[in-house]
């Protein structure tokens, strides 16, 4: 018995589900599918996910069956862990020949942990098989997810149009994805670093930081953990600014969300650009700046309400999830996180001895901070990312202006070409 099973019977039979999930996730695919069906099996019956544990028990007493490595395959994609499914998806693959309701269903794991070359690379390899919907759209995705334009614009050109509502609005998403890479490859290099360039194709949004902390080691411009200062927000909305100047937007009015972090932010913005701020109002919603400091803390109603822009709107979100993106694209972000904390909000800080100590939260008046924030000034710093300088940004928005502030504002759930380290 190796080590990777004997750990994954440790971290099970101590109840450390999620221990053992990041313990799957490096491991899987070196392990008989059986062993992984084994650990799922007794996961899912620890968290209650009856489809899972089902579908892995059927593995577990039938580990040739094509249809049980199917079923397992789809529960472990449907219950968000769509990476141990791929090796057993493969095996179902090939005890069938090439069947493509599995392939479809292999493609679409991949796609779902991100390995997008690796479907890239199955769909090509039964190329004769595919059909237009979803086989072809699915390969069109997946290789402008792994950097591959040229193969992306190709199969979407000869896409026929699609049977059905559902795969109309993939099929228009695609062809914006598709249409803002091709404007971002004139302003960028768009490879494997060109962050600013692939976050603009795949959101429709600018990024307005490219960080230089932790570049080279790994993050290429997003940040982990960072504790946003006030300088680092008066610095992302005179960026705002600038963006605005250079794509020729001529906003009226702040909006100010009713969420705290946003309505602190919106006031602050409302300073920066000048601008009379007022509630948010979907019916009145044109022609104005909506800002929000996090997007994931923003109520559901004023989501729905975003997510078909009015004319002339631009909604400005300082600090963007990238590893948990939020229902709506924001049309510009500060900058992209993995946990952010906001300069008002409880925070960690070092004291002479070297040991943390909790910060509580700033409970003045919102309108009392935001001053603050705006008098502060920009946060400078003596590193600069490749492409970090804000005439980087200006010429980049002003390159790809034609096709900003288009289209609704989809959620993206994908990183993309450029990969950045994460916390697991």
């Amino acid at each position: 018995m190796s080590e990777e099973i004997v750990k994954g019977r440790e971290l099970l039979e101590a109840g450390d589900v999620g221990g053992l999930i990041r313990h799957l996730r490096f491991t899987a695919e070196g392990l008989p599918v059986v062993e992984v069906a084994r650990l799922l099996e007794g996961a899912a019956g620890l968290s209650g996910f009856d489809d899972l544990r089902e579908a892995s028990g059927a593995v577990v007493r039938e580990p040739a069956s094509p249809q049980a490595l199917y079923d397992f395959g789809y529960a472990c994609i449907e219950r968000g862990v769509p990476e141990l499914g791929v090796p057993a998806l493969r095996e179902a693959l090939e005890l069938t020949g090439g069947a493509p309701p599995v392939l479809r269903e292999l493609a679409a794991a991949l796609e779902r942990a991100e390995r997008h070359r690796e479907a890239v690379e199955v769909l090509q390899a039964h190329d004769a098989a595919l059909e237009p919907w979803p086989d072809r759209y699915l390969l069109a995705l997946n290789a402008l997810l792994a950097g591959g334009l040229e193969i992306a614009d190709r199969e979407l050109a000869a896409l026929p149009a699609p049977p059905d509502d559902g795969f109309a609005w993939a099929h228009g998403r695609l062809r914006r994805m598709v249409g803002r890479a091709r404007a971002a490859h004139g302003a960028g290099p768009m490879d494997e670093r060109d962050l600013r360039g692939w976050h603009f194709a795949l959101t429709g949004g600018l990024l307005g930081e490219i960080s230089p902390y932790g570049y080279d080691e790994g993050m290429v411009g997003r940040y982990a953990y960072t504790q946003v200062s006030p300088g680092s927000c008066v610095r992302g909305l005179l960026r705002l600014r600038a963006v605005l100047e250079a794509t020729g937007a001529r906003p009226r009015s702040v909006s100010l969300l009713p969420e705290r972090s946003s309505h602190i932010l919106g006031l602050v913005a409302a300073r920066v650009l000048g601008l009379p701020a007022a509630p948010f109002r979907p019916d009145a919603a044109a022609e104005t700046v909506v800002v929000a400091f996090d997007l994931n803390d923003a109520d559901d109603d004023s989501l729905r309400a975003l997510h078909d822009r009015a004319p002339g709107q631009v909604l400005y979100e300082h600090a963007t999830c990238w590893t948990d993106p939020p229902a709506v694209s924001a049309d510009m972000s500060g900058l992209l996180h993995q946990v952010a904390v906001t300069p008002w909000g409880e925070r960690m800080r070092m004291v002479r001895e070297g040991e943390p100590e909790t910060v509580p939260a700033d409970d003045r008046p919102a309108e009392t901070i935001a001053q603050e924030i705006a008098q502060a000034g920009p946060e400078t710093g003596d590193e600069v990312a490749p492409g970090g300088t804000d005439a980087d940004l200006a010429r980049f928005a002003a390159a790809v202006a034609g096709h900003w502030l288009a289209g609704p504002r989809d959620r993206c759930p994908y990183t993309g070409p450029v990969r950045s380290s994460r916390f697991m």
